[in-house]
């Protein structure tokens, strides 16, 4: 099976791991996180980053060092993954879910402001698939009325916003490092602040909140939430090649544009809005009401071909865990009909050029097959010999 996607990790990544087992620092206390940390606010532009055991875990730490609460509502996209909303839920905080743009897949940002209520305490911007959200009027939406902004740039590493890094927006930001992220630790999440109190905080929280003067005597309950060095050290090695990453999935997710242009009744994402250009986490499809085949027939015709494929995001005013949360929701529609007809495609680093100099004729082998394949099934035609 050719997976959606495959870390490439042929750089520092084993050289670093060495290191750590000749030295006997696997846990967190290893200097690889640090350095992970320093650099990986130096990167974004932030003053502290505090790394974590993944992006769902750096999501409710960011949520707890709020101090949001039972009663606040957070206004947050409804076309997301669930531990976005699932942060909010846990901590007793109302999810207000504004359904998406068709294009962009992210949150109707014209929608926020009137759904702030009294209660309502934070933004919850969250980035989708490629590009990020138009900031700018989410920021003065925040500073008119004083609200927070939890920025998710989980899908975003590299990626800028008129020219300024993801992930430096807002009070508080995070990221995943997730296998199928830009750059990947296995495990691993990061929050990101410029706030000292709440960089503090967040490292209270993942430590368990023991108590730097009597260790084993808790004022409040926290997480065991730490990266361990062998993780970290991947993370460095990989952010040290995280433009050539960036260039790289920018070069996969064009190669694709120009091979499944001319394919009808499909929607293909967009390369470039004014204030950033695709960062193509993933490769994501829409079809056309006038597709003669749904996106679960081609995922499964794919499948059948050993090429993996994902669905789109479930929507989160229609989780079933969520029935009795009490979400309020802005439209819906849109999102409902990404998941219905929506489909990500094979998206990783492996691909190369010689590859694609091999794909006008649906000729090629290897890597680059699952898009080939793609192409075909989209046009209704089989190819033998593929």
């Amino acid at each position: 099976m050719i997976p959606v996607n495959e870390p490439l990790l042929n750089g520092n990544e084993k050289k670093y791991l060495n290191e750590c087992i000749d030295t006997g620092w696997i846990s967190s206390e290893g200097p690889f996180v640090q350095r992970f940390e320093n650099e990986m606010a130096e990167f974004v532009g932030r003053k502290h980053a505090i790394a974590v055991t993944n992006g769902t875990a750096a999501l409710e730490m960011a949520v707890t060092a709020l101090e949001l609460k039972h009663g606040d509502e957070v206004i947050m996209p409804s076309f997301t993954i669930i531990s976005c909303a699932q942060a909010l839920v846990k901590a007793g905080v109302t999810p207000v879910l504004i359904d998406c743009e068709y294009d962009t897949f992210n949150m109707q940002i014209q929608h926020i402001e009137s759904k702030i209520t009294p209660q309502t305490k934070a933004i919850m911007v969250v980035h989708i698939y490629g590009l990020p959200v138009d900031m700018d009027p989410v920021l003065q939406i925040a500073k008119k009325y004083r609200l927070k902004i939890i920025e998710d740039a989980a899908e975003m590493h590299g990626q800028t916003y008129k020219g300024k890094p993801c992930g430096s927006f807002g009070d508080i930001s995070i990221f995943s490092f997730y296998p199928n992220k830009h750059i990947t630790t296995g495990e691993g999440g990061m929050v990101l602040t410029d706030d000292d109190s709440l960089a503090q905080r967040c490292e209270s929280l993942r430590n368990l909140c023991f108590n730097n003067q009597k260790r084993f005597i808790h004022e409040e309950l926290g997480w065991n939430l730490r990266m361990t060095n062998l993780q970290a050290a991947v993370g460095v090695a990989q952010l040290e090649r995280i433009d050539e990453f960036v260039a790289k999935k920018r070069w996969i997710g064009n190669t694709y544009q120009n091979l499944l242009s001319d394919i009808e009744a499909i929607t293909l994402p967009v390369r470039r809005k004014e204030f950033a250009e695709n960062i193509y986490w993933v490769f994501p499809i829409v079809l056309d009401d006038k597709h003669p085949k749904n996106a679960n027939d081609i995922m499964k015709e794919l499948g059948t071909r050993g090429i993996g494929t994902r669905p789109f995001f479930y929507p989160m005013h229609l989780q079933p865990v969520f029935r009795d949360a009490g979400c309020e929701v802005v439209g819906g529609a849109v999102a409902e009909a990404l998941f219905r007809d929506g489909l990500t495609h094979v998206m990783f680093q492996y691909v190369h050029a010689a590859h694609a100099s091999r794909a006008g004729g649906f000729a090629a082998r290897g890597r680059l097959v699952g898009m080939l394949l793609l192409g075909i099934f989209l046009r209704g035609e089989y190819a033998a010999g593929l």
